[in-house]
This record gives C-alpha cells, sequence and structure tokens, in this order.
C-alpha cells in the first residue's frame, strides 16, 4: 500500500468526519487524488465501515459487555475458521479474535443484562461442538476505547518553568 493511502487510513482513523478536501489540504495533495483513493479503500474493503465510538457510560445504557475466552477443537481442514464463523454471526457478538496463549478465541459480546449474557454463553456458546471450555469475563468499566480516552482529565495547573 503507498503512503498516501496509510496517510489518509491515519488521518480518518483518527476523526472518520475528515472531507476528502480537509485530507488533500492536510497532506499537500490534490483533492481528486485524496477521493480516488479513498474510493479505492473503500472498493477493496481496506475501510470496511466508518464508525462512531460512543461512551455508554454517559448515556446512562445499562449494555453489559463481557469477554468470553474459548478454548476450542480446531476442525480438520479448516482450523479455527468454521468454528469462528458459527459464533461471529450471533447477534450478540461484537468482536472474535483469534489469540496464542491459554485460549483458542477471544468473543467479545453485549447484552442487556448480566443474566442474557449468561444465557448466551450456557445456551449457545457453550453446547457449540468442539468448544472444550469458555470463561466469561464482564468489563465493569472502560477508560480508554479505540485510543480514545472515557475519563475526564483534570488540566495541568502547575506554573510553567524554564531554566
Amino acid at each position: 500500500m503507498d503512503t498516501l493511502k496509510l496517510k489518509i487510513l491515519d488521518l480518518l482513523k483518527e476523526d472518520a468526519r475528515r472531507s476528502a478536501s480537509l485530507i488533500a489540504t492536510m497532506l499537500g495533495t490534490a483533492e481528486d487524488e485524496v477521493a480516488r483513493a479513498i474510493s479505492e479503500m473503500e472498493a477493496d474493503k481496506v475501510i470496511v465501515k466508518y464508525a462512531t465510538v460512543v461512551n455508554w457510560s454517559k448515556v446512562d445504557d445499562e449494555k453489559v459487555t463481557a469477554l468470553i475466552e474459548v478454548q476450542i477443537t480446531p476442525e480438520r481442514g479448516r482450523g479455527f475458521d468454521a468454528i469462528a464463523e458459527r459464533i461471529y454471526l450471533y447477534p450478540e457478538v461484537k468482536s472474535v479474535y483469534l489469540m496464542s496463549g491459554a485460549y483458542d478465541l477471544l468473543v467479545e459480546i453485549e447484552g442487556s443484562s448480566l443474566k442474557q449474557v449468561a444465557s448466551f454463553v450456557s445456551n449457545k456458546l457453550s453446547p457449540i461442538d468442539r468448544v472444550l471450555s469458555t470463561k466469561t469475563n464482564f468489563i465493569l468499566k472502560k477508560y480508554k476505547q479505540d485510543g480514545i480516552i472515557f475519563e475526564d482529565q483534570e488540566d495541568d495547573h502547575r506554573m510553567l518553568v524554564s531554566p
């Protein structure tokens, strides 16, 4: 991938609302070249979606998020892919990652209550053939997500001292 596209991706990752015109100005490039690069990356599925990061605790929404460590036996010929696909098709599932270490998959799910998450694990995830074990970890508070700090930070009120 060329340098221009990488720079465009960095700028869009920071703020997906930036226009091609603004990005072109920031990079010192022609607007049509930036627009063409963005279109190509969308067509090639390099840019998959433009999303908003929401601090749900400020909305007073009672969503429950859990990270579930899953140990599985890989399927002959398809490895972990077939089981991962079966898991990520559930609407509760937000993310699925193949991991190295003590477990094979990390599954992020979202529910309206602890009971709903527990029900998903016991009724949908655990009964899947080749799932050996699960370990559920509930997220109690998010401090930072996708490089964005959620906590209100105090301003530094120290006086500037120079030599």
